[in-house]
This record gives structure tokens, sequence and C-alpha cells, in this order.
């Protein structure tokens, strides 16, 4: 699901087909074992789920695995943002600011005057799609810097999360927007079928993402783009319009995201989403996306956030302080692509 190559493999009947040893065994090899990582997370996953019920009998309850859901689904689907960009060999530092400046402005905007430090400039309809349109407005200044002008996207990216994180200071003097419209704290309050909407929503997209990257062409072509770009070129792939379409999506769900986050807190913090980039990379590289793009999938990304957070609430449930949490997240990334190569040899180059 997670290679392109088999896509290029040379195509065989089953009267002559490849022993281990053809040319064309290692493709599918390397596809089978892409495959395998996919599933790789879920008996770790499983191990904390044990080790979380022997530390406190609380975490397999319903209500505790619903609120690690819910405070998971704004970062899932940041780390589904970035897994599309990472596919594509490209990075997006911004996204982190883009969870606060888009749902900042959007309360500025919309908030009444004198309750909550906003201008009441718009009627609070409109915030949902202020939030949507700052962050597809980002992704285009994203796009274009590094697709037309081909600046390099991690410094890019880099110097838009300062402008972002700055703008979102300077609007909100460094305060906290509340009393936020209905609007705006419905995705992350409503109830669907028992289930916060922030969760359904999550999984929808994932499963849309899913069946995005394995079942179409556009999937294919993210992979091809990822593995070699001159490649995917010859191929008569469009690259440069699949890359906008990816930079320009990525930045729209992170807007969603801070859209979800400031939903379920019922504010917007002038520091909303900083840090929130070191979690997603650690979530994207234990789940098998490769940071030198063309490898990784959609589940494998869930799996790693997912297992992230189910670590954090039983370093939560057993007393472990917060504080502790960076270091842990940063520990796995570390683990996680030492593991990655030692397990992977040339699949992981």
């Amino acid at each position: 699901m997670s290679e392109t190559t088999s896509e290029s493999a040379p195509r065989t009947t089953a009267a002559n087909a490849p022993d281990a040893d053809a040319p064309d065994a290692g493709p599918r090899r390397r596809i089978a074992i892409a495959r395998l990582r996919d599933l790789a997370l879920i008996p770790a996953v499983i191990a904390i789920a044990i080790v979380g019920q022997i530390v406190s009998p609380v975490f397999l309850q319903t209500d505790n695995l619903i609120n690690v859901l819910q405070t998971m689904s704004e970062m899932a689907v940041l780390v589904l943002a970035e897994t599309l960009v990472l596919i594509v060999k490209k990075m997006d530092l911004s996204l982190e600011s883009t969870v606060g400046l888009a749902p900042g402005i959007a309360a500025w905007l919309t908030v009444p005057k004198g309750a909550g430090h906003g201008l009441g400039l718009l009627p609070g309809t409109w915030a949902v799609p202020v939030t949507l349109a700052v962050g597809l407005a980002v992704g285009i200044v994203n796009a274009l810097l590094i697709i037309r002008f081909g600046l390099n996207g991690f410094i890019v990216t880099l110097g838009m999360l300062i402008v972002l994180r700055g703008l979102l200071t300077g609007i909100s003097g460094g305060q906290t927007f509340f009393n936020l419209t209905g609007s705006m704290l419905y995705i992350g309050t409503a109830q669907w079928l028992g289930m916060p909407a922030s969760v359904w929503v999550t999984l929808i997209l994932f499963a849309i993402g899913i069946v995005a990257l394995s079942y179409t062409s556009f999937g294919r072509s993210l992979y091809a783009i990822g593995g070699n770009v001159d490649a995917a070129k010859a191929a008569g792939i469009r690259t440069d319009r699949v890359l906008w379409t990816v930079m320009i999506t990525a930045s729209t769900l992170a807007a969603l995201s801070g859209l979800m986050l400031s939903g379920r807190l019922a504010s917007v913090a002038s520091a909303q989403g900083n840090g929130d980039i070191f979690t997603v990379f650690a979530a994207a590289v234990i789940g098998g996306i490769s940071l030198n793009g063309g490898k990784g999938s959609m589940f494998g990304a869930f799996t790693g956030i997912l297992l992230l957070f189910l670590i954090q609430n039983v370093l939560t449930l057993g007393g472990v302080p917060a504080q502790w949490i960076g270091a842990l997240n940063g520990t796995i990334i570390l683990v996680a692509l030492v593991i990655s190569r030692i397990t992977g040899g040339k699949v992981q180059d």
C-alpha cells in the first residue's frame, strides 16, 4: 500500500512467475514488508493497554478511552496533514502555528467586542469559513514559495511558523479569546451517536486518507513524487499540481485541527499549537512515515498517534509529571529511527 515500486515492476504470468531470486522479487518483498509494517504497532497498542490496566483500573473504562480519543483527535488531524506532506518528500513546520492563528483570526473577527477580546466585525456564522479560509491562504503562500519559487521547504515553513505565531500574539495582545460563537464550539463539544463529533470527524478523515492513498491514482502520484520526482515527471504526473494540492490541503486540515481544539477548550490561547509539531513528527516516525519521502501509510500514522496518547494516558494515571512527556516523545523518535534502520536495511535509505 505504501510503496509505488509495484507500479513499475515487470508484469508476469502465472506460467512464468518469478522465484525469490528474480529481479521482480525485490520490489514484491518490499511491498509485503511495507504492508506488515502498517500493522507493526498493533501489538504495541495491545501491550500498552495491558500495562495501563495494571497501572490503573480506570484505563480501560469507556469514559477514559473516549477522553483519550477526543484529546487525540485534534493532534491526529495534524498528523494526517503532515503525513501527506512527508510522503511527497516535503516538510511543513508551520502547521502548528496554523492551528492557533486560523481559529484565532476567526475569534478576533466574530467574538463580540468587549466580551472576549474580539472585534465583533462579522456574525458568528462566519467563524468556521474564516478559520478554514485562513488555513487555505497559509497553504497557498507556502506552496507559492516552495513550489513556484523553489525555496527550501524547511526554511520557508520555519519562517512561516514564526510569522503566524507573531500574528496571533499581535491580534490577541497575548491574551486568550473566549466567549466563542456557537459554530466554533460545535465540533469540539457536540456528540454524535454517543461519541464526540471530533472523534467521528477524525476517523472519517483517516478513512478517506487510507482509501485515497491506497486505491486512487492521486495516492500513487504522492508516493511516486516522494520516491523520485524526476521519474514521476517522466511518467506524466503533473508533480507541481499534486504538490500544490498537498500543501494547501495540509494547511486547511491544520486549521480544522485548531477549530476542533478551540471548540473543546471554548477558547483560543495566544500560544495555541506551540510545540505540537514535535508530537506530530514523533507520531509520524513511529507510525512508519519516512522523512525521506515515498513511504508510509495513513493507518500507520493513526496507530502512531494513538500509541503516543495511550502512553501519555498511562503515565498520567501512573502519576508521572507531565513535564516528562516532551522528553518521552523525543526519545520515541530516536528509538523509532534506530529500529527502522535495523529492521529495514536499505528499504529505509
